[in-house]
């Protein structure tokens, strides 16, 4: 059955433009091209320090292979991992995995 990760992030101060750059021009592309299925990206509108994202995995096998696809390629580890720290708070993310509902727009 198809389920979503719905991933929080704290982006630290003054840092949410670099962050979405960071996003929305590397990592985003960069998961896609190795399969994932990314279904949102959002900002906080009143808490500037917020970001949220929607990633779609048909089963655990898909997120194992996709996990194992995406964070153990060297151009994570050497290109992006490095980099996340000075963007956000790694110790407040928040990963919830969440079923779509039958009313759900997202299936």
């Amino acid at each position: 059955m198809a389920f979503f990760e719905i991933r929080q992030y704290k982006v630290r101060p003054g840092k949410m433009d670099a962050w979405l750059e960071f996003m929305e021009g590397v990592i985003i592309p960069f998961q896609v091209s190795k399969g994932m299925v990314i279904t949102g990206s959002f900002q906080g509108e009143e808490d500037k320090s917020v970001y949220f994202w929607f990633r779609r995995f048909e089963s655990e096998a898909d997120r194992e292979r996709l996990y194992e696809s995406v964070y153990q390629s060297d151009f994570w580890k050497n290109e992006v991992s490095p980099k996340v720290p000075e963007l956000l708070d790694r110790e407040a993310i928040v990963v919830q995995r969440v079923v779509a509902t039958s009313m759900s727009t997202m299936q």
